[in-house]
């Protein structure tokens, strides 16, 4: 992420990487902390203003007893692609991305094995970033590492995974916390790849 001293725009770009297992047919995904979902959930959650001293007051004791209290650190957890920022202006795109996806998820990807999918605005309200997302195949004889990103820089990443045939039912399921590019991701696959599977993806 840099910004333009002449204009002052920020220009932010990144990369994601749908990762499908065809050992286990299933798909790779990173759960992480996000602090800005955590706070739109604490905001959503805590008490509103008192229209009152009286109310107040009861909220106070209320609180005393209990009540009020933060939402726990796993709500502002979230379901992701493997993604990253383009950083390294000595590195392509696919470059970049198999290095994520071995930092993040512990699987050594070919560049050559990289399938560019599209590219689109992520943070138009924001940020204006623009992304580039990937679909990589890999397999159990990929797996060089646990992942789990670079601790040094911040990152505590889980490595989950999503069976196959149930990857439509978890892009639509409200309940869990995921970004857009999941379910974009999941129905590109679901289009375009599952015939080659023969596999059921819930729809």
């Amino acid at each position: 992420m840099n910004c333009n001293q002449k204009t002052g725009i920020w220009k932010v770009l990144s990369v994601s990487v749908l990762i499908f297992n065809t050992t286990s047919h299933c798909f790779v995904l990173v759960k992480q902390f996000r602090p800005a979902v955590y706070m739109c959930e604490w905001e959503r959650t805590k008490p509103k203003a008192p229209d009152s001293g009286e109310q107040a007051a009861e909220e106070k004791e209320g609180a005393a007893v209990g009540g009020g209290e933060t939402p726990p650190g796993s709500v502002g957890m979230t379901y992701e692609l493997c993604a990253g920022l383009v950083d390294k202006a000595d590195l392509s795109l696919e470059e970049i991305a198999r290095q994520e996806v071995l930092e993040e998820c512990g699987y050594d990807v070919p560049v050559a094995k990289l399938r560019r999918i599209t590219s689109y605005r992520s943070g138009v309200g924001v940020t204006g970033a623009k992304q580039t997302m990937f679909y990589a195949e890999v397999s159990d004889e990929n797996c060089v590492g646990e992942g789990g990103g670079e601790p040094q820089e911040g990152e505590l990443i889980e490595v989950v995974k999503v069976p196959l045939h149930e990857a439509m039912t978890f892009a639509y399921d409200e309940s869990i916390p995921k970004t857009m590019g999941v379910i974009f991701s999941f129905i590109w696959f679901h289009n375009n790849m599952s015939p080659k599977y023969k596999i059921s993806t819930n729809v």
